[in-house]
């Protein structure tokens, strides 16, 4: 990465679950990306797979930037997971609509603990950030984040969901589930608003579409029907039988909190003040697709 970029960039050797390793990284810093936080459903332990790495992780950090005089902001990338953790619950909401207002309370241990993680990791962070005045604290949270990265044979989330449409895996059909989708370019983009934007404050839904997995493949069809794209949704009572059987993630309870439920997020705070633009669905999932397809993945 260091060979093909631009101006000064150090790498320090860290780790999230040892205090204090990034005090060299941070030393004469004002500004502080905690991006790092485990997103899989490839899990054995929710506690130490996941909650773990990601309160720990934050403590270290923050309370590293809490011995660094020159840290005056830290921008924590945090999720809509953590604002909510079920799209049933989004009905009840005013105007049926997410907002940054809103905490997940609805998951756990055993209920979609990537959430669970995400909501425990950031409301450490703003506990730390309550008890000190030398750096203020900006977070971003994003929806499902898709777009062409940097590494085309990642192992992330992002890139199975994206596998998932050219292999085979959903072409009977998808669970008809709404979600936000955000571009990693977009993203990126507001990170470093959030950093450096003087008057950016608390959260930020960072979300560029209300949409759903049977969305995703309505816009990648057109460019790619050649491929297995599923066109239509996956009956609900279907989804309840078999759901288990087929990946861990997709417990009857979650489908049964998240399915045949639309997501809707305002977006608004990001795009007044922090001025943010969003990149197109299709432009997003068919540039991502196409990654895949080059680096042989599907």
């Amino acid at each position: 990465m260091k060979s093909s970029t631009s101006g000064d960039l150090k790498f320090f050797k860290a780790d999230l679950l040892t205090e204090g390793s990034y005090a060299e990284g941070m030393a004469g810093c004002k500004v502080v990306f905690h991006t790092a936080s485990p997103f899989t459903s490839k899990i054995t332990d929710p506690q130490k797979d996941l909650v773990d790495p990601a309160k720990i992780g934050t403590r270290n950090v923050l309370e590293t930037a809490n011995k660094t005089k020159s840290v005056s902001r830290v921008v924590l990338t945090s999720s809509v997971a953590a604002i909510c953790g079920s799209n049933r619950k989004i009905l009840s909401l005013p105007n049926g609509t997410l907002n940054e207002d809103v905490w997940n309370d609805i998951s756990s241990l055993s209920y979609n603990p990537y959430a669970y993680s995400k909501t425990i990791a950031e409301k450490e962070a703003w506990s730390i950030h309550e008890k000190q005045n030398n750096w203020d604290l900006v977070v971003v949270n994003p929806s499902l984040v898709l777009g062409p990265g940097l590494n085309p044979n990642a192992t992330s989330e992002s890139f199975n969901i994206m596998k998932a449409y050219g292999d085979g895996l959903m072409k009977s059909g998808v669970p008809d589930s709404g979600l936000g989708i955000v571009d990693v370019r977009d993203l990126a983009d507001a990170h470093l608003k959030a950093a450096f934007v003087k008057n950016a404050h608390g959260r930020y839904i960072i979300s560029a579409h209300n949409t759903s997995l049977l969305g995703i493949g309505k816009a990648l069809s057109p460019e790619y029907d050649s491929y297995p794209i599923p066109k239509s949704a996956a009956p609900k009572f279907l989804l309840w039988l078999i759901g288990p059987f087929i990946s861990k993630s997709l417990t009857r309870r979650y489908i049964t909190e998240n399915v045949n439920y639309e997501w809707k997020a305002d977006n608004s705070k990001g795009i007044n003040e922090l001025l943010l633009k969003y990149r197109p669905l299709k432009d997003t999932v068919c540039e991502f697709f196409q990654l895949i397809i080059d680096a042989k993945q599907i």
